[in-house]
């Protein structure tokens, strides 16, 4: 259960007691150095606290959270910094384990049958799936590393880049990444609970039947995400397994793609950058996970664990999902190809597995399986909201995930006839968002925070934080002028996206990040040099 809450007063009198010995030159801390502060900073919650002591929906939203807390422990600690003496750092190899529980799902194996549904042969899926997973990997890794040091979420460590402002724009984009990876996990087991019904039950009812249950577990907060991810993979790891075992006898690895040439490589090239931004898409929310682990934890534990905990679970549902989808596209074998054309990769799934009893257990086993990957969407998401201004502050996080929730619900309903497209076209382009975040953290850490490091004081401080121009003009810079020229998408392609044949190729990524890397650094310096931030 969290600490109680602080009144004002206190908020004040801890605040200055630490600026009368930071101005002794004293830091009453055990942090690296360059990392200065140990109470939480107060400007942001004393503004949350006046809203909810004054304005009464406020007040009874408050009070409620309070209520939840004593009777079953929900977590009320928000988007506020947690200081070194609050931390409850769950074991390390949780850094490891969470990503099972994350990703080890199938919500993840519609990523991998985009392959063959694009044509490729399942040995060149196999490759952009392996290579792209691996450097999405990267970005989540890195971003992750903030968390302990600054004892902070993740869209929270961006103000030391995009500055107070920014960062809400920061906080949108990220919303919008969980949502999609969201509509993509809830529309794959609403297809499965209704194949288990024999189609009598909509994909809307399973859609909404797994919504509600994701948002319950979300709303315990950090400890409890972090214990039932820990285990919540084993059972699905386990039925993939069966899965793919029982898909692999009609899978032929040497049946050639639906291209040639150039084209074919640019349809490498787009499912790479799938791959790529199904992992990478977590850059935006893996340190809320981290914050509390002590700041001295190793960056390279965290790094390491993050990497490996990512790519292996996230390779092997997706390749899972490339060997499906090469016998029924590919193969075209029956009655697996008709299947699939009629009800979706829910029905798939169930002609792949037999006998029907056991079908139908293991689709209820794995709707289950995409609790610990919704559980962080809807928990993040309510963080991300609290940091778009006091008047967002002041609602409670279990709140904004119930809100996230039903948005997805409702727009998982509307798009349930159209997941292909949806991962396609959507998943893609998360690449774009978090290769420029990762590279600006990335340059903004190692390069311009080397040696005066971060004053956690003015995390809430808009007077003291960038101005974060740099940041927001190399972020639209990486969009408009790499992101937007190399996307291969249904609706636009880009120029360069074009020279890869009639279907194009996406190389969105790699034009964004060279030009994130080219545009930050200059930007940030003459950012410096003008305003001293």
């Amino acid at each position: 259960m969290s600490s109680p809450l602080r009144s004002s007063s206190d908020e004040y009198g801890h605040r200055e007691k630490d600026v009368e010995n930071n101005k002794a030159g004293i830091y009453v801390n055990e942090q690296p150095t360059g990392y200065h502060g140990n109470v939480t900073p107060t400007q942001g919650i004393i503004r949350a606290r006046q809203i909810q002591s004054s304005v009464a929906p406020f007040r009874w939203l408050s009070q409620g959270e309070q209520w939840l807390d004593r009777k079953m422990g929900i977590e009320t600690q928000g988007i506020d910094r947690i200081p070194e003496d609050q931390k409850r750092p769950p074991s390390i190899w949780n850094v490891f384990l969470m990503w099972w529980g994350a990703t080890c799902h199938i919500g993840t194996v519609p990523i991998g049958a985009l392959g063959p549904t694009f044509g490729l042969p399942l040995n060149k899926s196999v490759a952009a799936i392996v290579v792209g997973t691996w450097l999405g990997a990267l970005c989540p890794a890195f971003c992750g590393t903030l968390g302990p040091k600054l004892g902070m979420r993740s869209i929270a460590t961006s103000r030391y880049a995009f500055g107070f402002y920014g960062a809400k724009l920061c906080s949108v984009l990220s919303i919008v990444v969980a949502g999609g990876f969201g509509v993509v996990n809830i529309v794959i087991t609403g297809q499965l609970l209704s194949a288990v019904s024999d189609y009598t039950m909509s994909v809307s009812v399973g859609c909404i039947i797994v919504t509600v249950i994701s948002y319950l577990v979300s709303v315990f907060g950090f400890r409890y995400v972090h214990t039932f991810l820990k285990y919540c993979w084993i059972i699905s790891f386990i039925l993939l397994l069966v899965l793919v075992g029982q898909a692999a006898p009609h899978a032929q690895a040497g049946l050639p793609g639906f291209s040639t040439g150039l084209a074919h490589a640019g349809t490498w090239l787009s499912m790479f950058s799938i791959a790529f931004s199904s992992t990478a898409g977590w850059a935006s929310f893996s340190a809320d996970y981290y914050c509390n682990y002590p700041a001295k934890t190793p960056s390279w534990k965290i790094f390491f664990l993050t990497q490996f905990g990512a790519t292996t679970p996230i390779m092997f549902a997706t390749i899972v999902g490339a060997v499906i989808a090469n016998a029924a596209m590919l193969g075209q074998v029956e009655p697996w190809y008709s299947t699939y054309g009629q009800y979706g990769l829910g029905g798939l799934i169930r002609e792949t597995y037999s006998p029907l009893g056991w079908s139908k257990f293991c689709l209820v086993m794995l709707t289950f399986s995409v609790l610990g990957n919704n559980v962080l969407i809807f928990y993040s998401s309510g963080l991300d909201l609290q940091l778009l201004g006091d008047y967002f502050h002041a609602v409670p996080r279990f709140i904004w995930s119930f809100l996230t929730a039903v948005a997805l619900a409702a727009l998982s309903i509307a798009g349930k006839q159209h997941l292909s497209t949806i991962i396609s076209n959507f998943v893609s382009m998360l690449g774009y968002w978090a290769i420029c975040f990762t590279l600006i953290l990335l340059i903004e850490d190692q390069l311009f925070r080397r040696k005066t490091g971060y004053d956690l004081e003015a995390w809430d401080t808009p007077s003291k934080l960038p101005w974060g121009f740099a940041a927001i003009f190399s972020l639209l810079a990486g969009y408009l002028g790499g992101g937007l020229q190399g996307m291969s998408q249904v609706w636009y392609m880009g120029e360069v996206a074009q020279k890869f044949g009639p279907g194009g190729g996406d190389v969105g990524i790699y034009l964004t990040a060279a030009i994130t890397l080219v545009v930050y650094p200059v930007t940030r310096y003459l950012e410096r040099r003008f305003t001293g931030r």
